[in-house]
């Protein structure tokens, strides 16, 4: 699966940015998929899972309530809305997809990725 990122930017604490991730080669059937994210110094983590099987999505515990992960199967893409984003949210976020059986909570097991893109969250 070939992965495309695209929405980050720059916007001020309290405003929101809309992330889109689109697939090529494949479609999402069968494929776990995944929003990540990366700040300087610190190791990747899980920001949303959507699983395929249509289990409830995952958020880690710092953006629940606030970032929501949807959809659009007829279009193969993901989209990661974040609301009241705050300057600790400031990261390169990437997408993911996973193709294999291993646990959606396992980072190490999303076998295809994005590119990321930049979202600052100014004070």
């Amino acid at each position: 699966v070939q992965l495309q990122a695209s929405g980050g930017g720059m916007v001020q604490a309290g405003g929101s940015l809309r992330l889109s991730c689109s697939a090529a080669g494949r479609t999402f059937r069968a494929v776990d998929m995944g929003w990540f994210r990366q700040a300087p110094g610190k190791e990747r983590e899980i920001v949303a899972i959507m699983p395929w099987r249509g289990d409830r999505p995952y958020y880690a515990n710092s953006v629940r309530g606030r970032f929501t992960i949807s959809r659009d199967s007829a279009k193969d893409t993901v989209f990661l809305q974040m609301n009241s984003l705050k300057p600790e949210d400031t990261a390169v976020y990437y997408c993911a997809a996973k193709t294999n059986a291993a646990q959606i909570y396992d980072v190490l097991a999303y076998d295809s990725w994005g590119q990321g893109t930049q979202v600052t969250v100014s004070s």
